[in-house]
């Protein structure tokens, strides 16, 4: 695998078109990765969530803007009172108010950094998610490809053991061969049988859970690329992590969010001062001083304007218990940054390592199947003479499968540790596939901006509709591959 460079798995603009016209089959790693980016609900979800964090912005913005507030009234007064002259029979009314805060102790302030900090820890959320989501169709991908190999090496073991029971039972019948010969290949024959049923659950389950992933069914899958961007040592993969880990990123958003909340939460002891305007008007409809109302204005109207200072004297505890609970909240999202951090390195640590593992084992499968063709082809051939029994030649093909499953399997779990440990680094992203150079990629800042600065209280979005794509309408998945042959392991993937 190549090392060193910018993760980048570089999607054609062919590949892309394809990706983007009618639902078709994705062929290669990038396409599936391009659709579940473009239809995955899981994805489509985390997208609306971040909208509405969003809304928490423009939510807090709202509360250090003037606000209005009219009133209207009709009364039909039933009876008068017998010592009032003037009293009238009905009344309309209606008044205004402007209120405009001035100075709110910093909680507003301080509200607005907390939703924007938070904002921040949303996005490298929706990263942490993209880059999941990619970790797990890279798993689905590859072990469609694993069990598919893995069917067609099972396939092609029944039918050469099937072939050996056959010539078992003739050099029986011949009396060259004894029934416990016999028995032998007929009892391999039938636990290969057994293997190959259980293959094809499992690449059923596999291609089920690419399309649960994908939206799409699995189809000619080629082999991936390399993976570039592959760390030379695990020190440089744990830096390039601690800067780069989505999920790290977040918590320490988090805990900056959480240590301006403890300022939002002391200014409930501080006073308030707000510049008030209000209006009123009044219609008596001509009831005012009994009938005709002679003389009487039957309107009145008033303004008033001024200042208001609100301050608290004493609230029962109640600041003071919001502020230590935000001090105590505060303090657990400090622990939290150091425990992912924790979980960060570790995860790096660990894909780093079974990496190197499967690339270790890669290389001692190859050995392994090498020496198992030759000893195969040994014993064979010692049989045809008599100094090898039908057991050895059974043992001898058994080995060989067994080293071309490990084979497979192991470059499976090379590919799956590699793009984990990118993923760990937050080099397995969007961002990473060459989607913005086709402006494919989902841009967060593009509804922060339209929302965040929005006054009026009657804009409205239009109702939501489903962006993903079901799988409903899919044919079930089916264990069919290609035609069977000799398949040799090296030429998997």
């Amino acid at each position: 695998m190549r090392r060193g460079g910018v993760a980048r798995l570089g999607l054609s603009g062919a590949a892309l078109a394809l990706a983007l016209a009618v639902p078709a089959h994705a062929d290669t790693l990038q396409e599936a990765l391009t659709q579940a980016y473009l239809s995955n609900p899981t994805l489509a979800a985390a997208r609306a969530q971040q909208r509405a964090t969003d809304e928490n912005v423009a939510i807090e913005r709202a509360a250090g803007r003037p606000g209005v507030t009219a009133t209207g009234s009709y009364v039909e007064f039933l009876k008068q009172s017998s010592t009032s002259f003037t009293a009238p029979e009905r009344a309309f009314s209606a008044g205004a108010d402007l209120s405009v805060p001035i100075y709110s102790g910093g909680a507003v302030k301080n509200a607005i950094r907390a939703a924007e900090v938070r904002v921040g820890a949303g996005r490298a959320d929706l990263r942490a998610t993209q880059s999941a989501l990619f970790s797990q169709v890279v798993a689905a991908y590859m072990d469609v490809l694993r069990n598919e190999a893995i069917l067609g090496l099972t396939a092609n073991q029944v039918e050469v053991l099937g072939v050996n029971f056959q010539a078992t039972s003739d050099r029986f019948e011949i009396g060259d061969l004894t029934r416990t010969d016999v028995a032998q290949s007929q009892a391999r024959l039938a636990l290969a049988e057994g293997d190959f049923r259980g293959a094809q659950a499992n690449l059923i389950a596999a291609r089920e859970t690419y399309i649960q992933l994908v939206g799409e069914t699995p189809d000619d899958l080629q082999p991936p690329p390399p993976l570039p961007g592959l760390p030379e040592s695990v020190a440089v993969a744990v830096e390039i992590a601690l800067d780069n880990n989505p999920d790290l990123i977040a918590s320490r958003e988090r805990a900056d969010a959480a240590a301006l909340d403890i300022d939002v939460a002391g200014a409930g002891r501080l006073p308030r001062v707000s510049v008030i305007l209000g209006g009123d008007y009044q219609n008596f409809a001509g009831t005012l001083g009994g009938a005709g109302g002679v003389g009487i204005p039957q309107t009145s109207t008033a303004a008033q304007a001024g200042v208001q200072l609100s301050i608290p004297i004493f609230q029962g505890g109640r600041p003071a218990a919001l502020e230590r609970q935000a001090q105590a909240r505060a303090a657990g999202a400090l622990e939290q940054v150091i425990a992912v951090e924790r979980d960060v390195i570790a995860q790096v640590r660990a894909a780093y390592s079974s990496w190197q593992a499967s690339l270790a084992i890669i290389e001692s499968s190859l050995t392994a199947v090498s020496a198992a063709e030759l000893s195969l082809e040994g014993v064979r051939a010692e049989n045809s003479i008599g100094n090898r029994t039908v057991l050895d030649v059974l043992n001898a093909e058994q080995e060989l499968l067994n080293g071309r499953v490990n084979l497979v399997t192991a470059r499976r779990n090379a590919y799956v540790a590699g793009f984990s440990l990118l993923a760990a680094m937050g080099r397995a992203e969007a961002r990473d596939l060459g989607l913005a150079d086709e402006g494919l990629l989902y841009d967060p800042v593009v509804n922060y901006d339209r929302v965040q600065g929005q006054w009026w209280d009657w804009s409205r979005d239009p109702d939501p509709v489903v962006e993903s794509t079901s799988t409903a309408d899919l044919p079930p998945a089916t264990a069919e591959i290609g035609p069977v042959d000799e398949r040799e392991s090296d030429s998997i993937y």
